[in-house]
């Protein structure tokens, strides 16, 4: 099987409202692999570009971020991109049947409409390209082991169902981390694709499980961040993109001082822009602000033990709109070797809102068919 893929570099698109402000496209023809880049493109249309006016679309309501596209002969066309709203909220759950493909080639004025039925147009399995890893964070130390640890594990549990797809995917896994005061982010369950290992790990937890009562949450969440972007360094080297959440969960603010709330805040704002942080609140003792600035995408806030499986599942959905809001679309194109570069465009319709990307490929050994 010959592949060929076509990697675009990409100037940032800077969103005003609904207004784009349209920037320079530069393609890299051929298998340019020193051109590679396997950093997210969040927040902008990515490798792409906006739509001709010809195809009058309208104003977009969703944004469609072109990660990565590549051709394989004999004629499929695959682009691999994230679809959020306009205020960067992620969109999962997106059907093959919710996207319009338009082809214009070297004799088109504008775009012709592409049958998605004619066209074999999927949404395929993406572990191959893509990775996402997802850090659960516990706290471990004496307050929540004496008060809130059956709570905990029972939230937790949820959380592992609602986040963990429900068949194993090589392209989503969870590891599960605990800290107490030591100066140490210990490992529960390293990742993995299983729901039952991780559930049977934290089942496991009892009293006993630490020897330190303090909590050093600076340290914890430094830790975090730096495993985080070790795992997606090693996407990067094995030519995987890669995306992270780390979660963190406490009951209290940090009391084993080893480390500065200034520290873990400049760790947290300077890390790799494909992690994303949720925070996870227990109690009266908390820090609320700290906790957000921690939790910078999305952290809730329990008063109470009671509340602790509603907050943990309000953050698994979070998590796992993040995590399914990447899709790796392909069709067969109808042109053929010889036709040259050609344009492409892909419209998504969600209810009432919608968004189209604009970008190119070349169908050189183009032929008939499509595996």
């Amino acid at each position: 099987m010959v592949e060929q893929k076509n990697h675009m570099n990409m100037k940032s698109l800077l969103k005003v409202f609904s207004i784009c402000c349209f920037v320079a496209l530069a393609i890299s023809c051929g298998n340019a692999d020193d051109d590679v880049n396997f950093d997210l493109n969040l927040g902008s249309l990515g490798e792409g570009k906006p739509v001709d006016e010809c195809l009058n679309l309208g104003e977009n309501d969703l944004v469609l971020s072109i990660q990565d596209q590549y051709t394989t002969l004999p004629g499929k066309v695959s682009i691999f991109f994230k679809v959020s709203d306009t205020q960067g909220k992620p969109v999962p759950g997106l059907s093959a049947s919710q996207f319009t493909i338009y082809e214009q080639g070297r004799n088109d004025d504008c775009f012709n409409t592409i049958s998605t039925s004619e066209s074999l147009a999927r949404i395929s399995p993406n572990s191959q390209i893509f990775n996402n890893n997802t850090l659960l964070v516990l706290d471990l130390s004496n307050s929540v082991l004496s008060s809130s640890l059956s709570q905990l594990k029972t939230a937790t549990i949820s959380f592992i169902n609602n986040v963990m797809p429900a068949v194993a995917d090589e392209s989503f896994k969870m590891a599960i981390y605990w800290f107490d005061g030591e100066d140490e982010l210990h490992l529960l369950n390293d990742l993995t694709t299983s729901k039952n290992e991780l559930t049977a790990a934290v089942e496991g937890i009892d009293e006993n499980i630490s020897n330190d009562p303090s909590t050093d949450l600076y340290g914890a969440v430094i830790k975090s961040v730096n495993i985080a972007e070790d795992l997606l360094a090693s996407s990067n080297s094995n030519e995987i993109i890669g995306a992270a959440s780390v979660v963190v969960f406490t009951d209290g603010t940090d009391q084993a001082s080893r480390y500065t709330e200034a520290s873990a805040l400049k760790k947290v704002n300077e890390a790799n822009p494909n992690i994303s942080f949720f925070t996870i609140g227990l109690g009266g003792e908390i820090d609320t602000q700290v906790l957000t600035d921690i939790g910078k995408t999305f952290s809730v806030f329990a008063g109470n033990e009671e509340e602790l499986e509603t907050t943990f599942n309000d953050i698994s959905l979070r998590v796992s709109e993040q995590a399914n809001s990447f899709y790796l679309f392909e069709y067969c194109s109808p042109k053929r070797d010889g036709s040259g570069e050609n344009n492409l465009a892909i419209q998504v319709i969600d209810g009432s809102r919608q968004g189209a990307v604009q970008t190119k490929f070349d169908a050189k050994g183009f032929t008939g068919g499509c595996e």
